[in-house]
């Protein structure tokens, strides 16, 4: 009765005249929290958020300055926190946070901790709310620059809010006779000397007492309304027992602004329970934008927590000024800009999902973002390759102009791309400031040579593939634009991928300067030449020219066995450079999958592959088994890190029944969908419907599709077919269908495919 009733209720043909679903109620924000420095479960914190958000709040159990925020082994929380971090590795930036005390005062972040229970704990994308072991109830709403608050303080005790400025230099100033606070704070990772976050905090219960602190030491200055310095806070005395309500807002631009800010989101809001109804709305509105049915609770339970994690990242950076319009304090040459700035993603991660589901269900969003990406290129000088806010330079490739090349592909096309081109050039022929993805590690040598060489610049391996990658995005940027010259330039480099295959062993490998291979070649090492990875994994890393990768490892026959080989080796880990067990390591042995790391980014599209070799049903087969055994909806629920949104945006795209292999075509590859119905509500008020009829958890083969009536032999669906609406049915069954999708004409894209005189 209950899988009945569900299926009414999420039916899109009754959803206008039905009440909305509560799709908010499935998504746990706890999801991946269990996690630690050896072992990540998805390394996440219970996020408090609007859709993309500028600021982001969570209960925090770490200490300050540490990146792991909020572990679910902890049993004490020491404050609640703005925040924006998109990785434990990485710290946070522009942090403050508030605290209820009751009974004596207590200031310092270790002695004002409370302890809890996760018994006690709710939460949800709309409202978090948690009741400590001293009675004290703590709940948070968001709005999309802060957050409204509630402390239920025990009847007779002592009511103290305690503000923390957190590790760097701050500012706070008490308003008792407005019970308001005012400040800002500076603090995080390489932030331009006047990057500050300007906050107000509005209460609505009279200020007693109060008084400023040091973080450092401890020291309490009773009465005193102004002071500035490093770890800076406030605490204010409300009556005893008393039930208080904080509206928190703030801003990268001004005072003003923050208090606009307040003003513009707050403002209209009474109560508590009036800004988490408004932010349920705009999160069931938004998750309603993809409507499942057909599948157990925990598989809905799931995608929802996935598709609510997909939509955090990239963070709107940018508030509306008094006309409404957009502007933005810039990261990166610290001014003030008109228009739109999106941050706090890390490219290596979210260019192979996470982007391509934005472009798929917020173009228009998503057409800001890659504007953005132009002018920041202005305001640094280089396309960013890991926003944090500003360019931070981590990781390995210059996959910006993956972004550029993907949209521009599927139509979302507003931005120069003569502009692109020549910031893309700039990346590729030189080496920034900071990190190795800034620019390009060994760029000289690649041209050269046709490879990074290996010992002479560390993870040359995985650098060379990822670049043959992005040069390929450069070269298919310049070819639907008509820019001959720049089409020339990066078609000589794209397939680069090939000098560094071996065939004698069979992988990928390190070459140094004069051609020789890197000795001791196994496999099964770590590092050296890869980044978080062995040459299993990075194998597969030729995302835009699988045909060429079939002819190097001998025929499709061939190639089929190897990706067969990945899932039925042993899951061996030898440590190599690392010198020890990093977590990824960790993480792919204990998932048992063989050398299927699917806890790190790199091999995450190779389950596809199989579509480009005519074996379609292994992908099939593979992809809802991994679905099943890596993720749910438990502080358990990813294989590893969930990094911005990529590993959550896997899941939502191949749960829909596709997945972006090589951003910058306007592909998804097919797999085989979670759900028996799939309803897809596209910004232009287009439905796109997949069913998966007699879909189930042992039927995961398609036997035959039609795409708007029309029988459908491709192992890939368009963008465009996608976003125009229309029906794609499949009828599925627990025995693979062999003779469906294996000529090369239903085969996805390899620029391969193309005549010489097409590339040249």
């Amino acid at each position: 009765m209950k899988k009945i009733f569900l299926t009414i209720l999420l039916s899109p043909m009754l959803f206008a005249n039905a009440k909305q679903p509560d799709l908010v109620k499935y998504v746990n924000t706890l999801q991946g929290t269990n996690s630690s420095f050896e072992l990540t479960r998805g390394n996440t914190y219970p996020t408090t958020a609007l859709p993309f958000a500028m600021h982001t709040w969570t209960p925090q159990t770490g200490r300050n300055g540490d990146g792991w925020k909020y572990q679910y082994q902890k049993d004490s929380i020491r404050s609640f926190q703005q925040a924006h971090q998109c990785s434990s590795w990485t710290n946070d930036y522009c942090v403050f946070s508030l605290m209820p005390v009751t009974g004596s005062l207590f200031v310092d972040q270790f002695k004002r901790a409370a302890k809890f229970s996760h018994e006690n704990e709710i939460a949800k994308p709309n409202y978090y709310k948690v009741t400590l072991d001293n009675r004290i109830s703590a709940e948070i709403s968001p709005v999309e620059r802060g957050a409204h608050l509630r402390f239920s303080f025990p009847k007779g005790a002592g009511s103290y809010v305690v503000l923390d400025g957190y590790t760097g230099f701050s500012s706070v100033k008490v308003l008792p006779q407005e019970s308001k606070l005012v400040g800002y704070v500076h603090n995080g990772r390489g932030l331009t000397k006047n990057f500050k976050n300007y906050f107000v905090i509005q209460f609505d219960k009279p200020i007693r007492s109060y008084g400023t602190w040091v973080n450092k030491s401890g020291e309490k200055y009773d009465g005193e309304t102004e002071r500035e310095g490093n770890g800076v806070g406030a605490w204010l005395k409300f009556d005893n027992g008393v039930k208080v309500q904080a509206k928190v807002a703030s801003s990268y631009i001004s005072p003003e602004q923050a208090e606009l800010n307040l003003k513009n989101e707050l403002g209209q809001f009474n109560s508590l329970e009036e800004t988490r109804k408004a932010a349920w709305e705009i999160w069931n509105k938004h998750l309603s934008r993809i409507l499942v049915e057909g599948g157990t609770e925990e598989e809905i339970a799931t995608f929802y927590s996935c598709y609510f994690r997909a939509s955090l990242f990239s963070r709107k950076f940018y508030e509306v000024d008094a006309n409404g319009n957009p502007h933005y304090f810039s990261p990166y040459d610290g001014n003030v800009h008109q228009g739109y700035l999106y941050t706090d993603t890390g490219f290596w991660d979210t260019f192979r999902a996470q982007f391509p589901l934005n472009a798929l269900m917020h173009p228009t969003m998503h057409g800001r973002y890659v504007a953005g990406l132009l002018d920041a290129y202005d305001q640094c000088g280089w396309l960013p390759s890991w926003s944090f806010p500003g360019e931070g330079g981590s990781m390995i490739g210059n996959h910006a102009i993956s972004l550029l090349a993907d949209a521009w592909a599927k139509g979302i096309r507003t931005f120069d791309p003569e502009k692109a081109l020549k910031a893309y050039a700039h990346e590729a022929m030189d080496k920034g400031p900071w990190g190795p993805a800034n620019g390009r590690d060994g760029w000289r040598e690649y041209f050269a040579l046709g490879y990074v060489p290996y010992p002479k610049y560390r993870e040359a391996t995985a650098k060379t593939l990822e670049y043959a990658y992005d040069d390929f995005c450069g070269y298919k940027l310049a070819d639907m634009t008509g820019n001959s010259f720049y089409k020339g330039v990066f078609s000589r480099q794209m397939f680069n991928y090939k000098n560094l295959f071996d065939p004698q062993v069979g992988f990928m490998r390190g070459r140094d300067e004069k051609g020789s291979w890197t000795p001791k070649f196994d496999p099964y090492e770590w590092g050296g030449p890869f980044t978080e990875g062995n040459a299993w994994h990075y194998l597969w890393s030729v995302f835009h020219d699988v045909n060429g990768l079939i002819d190097l490892l001998g025929g499709k026959e061939k190639f089929v066995a190897k990706l067969d080989s990945v899932f039925t080796v042993p899951n061996t880990v030898h440590v190599g450079t690392y010198g020890r067990k990093i977590h990824e390591m960790t993480e792919m042995e204990v998932a048992q999958t063989g050398q299927y790391a699917h806890g790190n980014q790199p091999i995450q599209h190779m389950i596809y592959l199989y579509n480009y070799a005519g074996t379609p049903w292994k992908a099939q087969e593979r992809v809802r088994e991994m679905m099943t055994k890596l993720y749910n909806s438990s502080e358990n629920g990813y294989p590893g890190d969930e990094d911005q949104g990529q590993t959550s945006s896997w899941y939502v795209l191949s749960a829909m029944g596709f997945y972006s292999v090589c951003p910058g075509t306007d592909e998804y590859v097919m797999g085989s969908p979670v759900f028996r119905k799939t309803t897809i509500t596209l910004e232009n008020g287009k439905q796109f419907v997949i069913e998966a009829g007699k879909n189930s958890q042992q039927n995961v083969y398609i036997q035959s599709a039609k795409l708007n009536g029309k029988n459908y032999s491709k192992n890939y669906i368009r963008y465009q077919d996608i976003i125009n609406g229309g029906t794609l049915n499949l009828e599925m069954s627990d025995q693979p269908n062999k003779a469906r999708g294996v000529s090369s004409e239903n085969f996805p894209y390899s620029v391969t495919e193309l005549k010489a005189s097409d590339v040249y």
